[in-house]
């Protein structure tokens, strides 16, 4: 089927994902319950260090919930990179913060240390660092940044499992919450959803209310056969960010499955890097901070030399059945981010250019070589 359209991505889902799911269906429980509590405590394993885990039904809501919890509000500034999907900054103007961007670093495509620095004020109170494509941040520079001007630290990793840093896992650093995502194309998915992560009982505590209307007790707990309490209160004025059991039976098996995953991905961009390193092309880089990258994203940037524009290139791979896609249009160009807070391209230089040089090419785990034998030698034929 060398033809056959491959898509930019597609999710890896297997029998026991479908089983569970119908055990779920059948059981007469699908939102969240016992299958919810489960996936909580297998990622809680995962990721180690004594965290607590939420389930949610998506990073954004993880996002929102952890800045109300570390009550972040009105006249607050919160520093979020440009070169992000809009959520990482969408979820500040929830709570009625006001956001500082910082253009990225050259090589990493994570937040600029030295940015960041310059854009702290007395208004300042916490930073987001997204680790770009897989590839974590310098975390210890970013804590260090947090102590001394007493900021929090909320980390944006949807693109980050399983990622480590220094030999640890992203979600167990010293970051005050960690958010991940299970959407559709992420390196494992429940469909839709994510999961907050926090080793402090008293933001998981307010992270657990919240996503449920403020409620203090569980509908599972509450509606449980044996032991029926049907009263509960409203403590908070809360919100609706729970993941169903139907979800988290994927992600129970997902989750098991996240260790063959990452070998997957791993042994597919090294087979980009063998073949394209004489392309006049900026490949991504593996890793620069001693730990292990999640590669859910594989980024080339075009040379200044290259034969090719970046459009010109997309189009070549579209009209030889091959889908690709950019990550990202910089918030800085986007009407609402550039018009509230009076951006242009100039003042974050770096993200620009990658903007314009950058494509996103298939790399997913039920991708075979020979599908990515097709990747590679359409850009060989564009670019060689």
């Amino acid at each position: 089927m060398d033809n056959e359209f491959l898509p930019f991505s597609l999710p890896d889902i297997g029998e026991e994902e479908v089983n569970e799911v119908n055990d779920t269906l059948r059981s007469g429980w699908i939102t969240t319950g016992p299958k919810t509590k489960a996936f909580e405590s297998d990622f809680q394993d995962f990721i180690g260090g004594d965290v607590l885990a939420f389930a949610v039904n998506s990073a954004t809501a993880g996002l929102h919930l952890a800045l109300e919890a570390l009550g972040i509000s009105i006249g607050d500034e919160v520093i979020v990179p440009t070169l992000t999907f809009t959520a990482t900054a969408e979820v500040v103007r929830y709570v009625d913060a006001n956001i500082k961007f910082v253009d990225v670093n050259p090589q990493t495509l994570n937040m600029d240390i030295e940015s960041i620095r310059k854009n702290i004020t007395p208004n300042t109170k916490a930073i987001i660092p997204m680790h770009y494509a897989g590839l974590s941040c310098d975390m210890d520079e970013i804590l260090l940044l947090a102590q001394e001007f007493d900021l929090k630290v909320i980390e944006d990793a949807a693109h980050a499992l399983p990622t480590s840093y220094k030999g640890k896992m992203i979600g167990s650093l010293q970051s005050d919450v960690t958010v991940f995502s299970f959407y559709a194309n992420k390196t494992m998915t429940t469909g839709e959803g994510g999961m907050v992560v926090t080793r402090n009982f008293d933001l998981g505590k307010r992270i657990q209310i919240m996503r449920l209307h403020g409620i203090d007790k569980a509908p599972f707990d509450r509606f449980q056969t044996k032991k029926i309490s049907w009263y509960y209160e409203v403590v908070a004025a809360g919100f609706k960010y729970n993941l169903t059991d139907i979800a988290s039976s994927m992600g129970i098996h997902q989750l098991k499955k996240l260790p063959k995953f990452l070998q997957r991905r791993k042994y597919l961009a090294k087979r980009y890097f063998d073949s394209l390193r004489t392309l006049p092309l900026i490949l991504p880089i593996d890793d620069c901070n001693g730990g292990s990258h999640s590669w859910h994203l594989f980024v080339i940037r075009l040379e200044d030399n290259s034969k090719m524009s970046r459009d010109d290139l997309i189009l070549f791979l579209r009209n030889k059945g091959i889908g690709t896609s950019v990550h990202y249009v910089p918030l800085h160009r986007h009407p609402f981010w550039r018009e509230r807070y009076g951006l242009t391209n100039s003042m974050f230089p770096v993200a620009d250019k990658a903007y314009l040089n950058m494509v996103s090419i298939p790399l997913y785990t039920a991708m075979s070589d020979k599908q990515q034998d097709r990747v590679i030698q359409a850009l060989q034929d564009a670019l060689g």
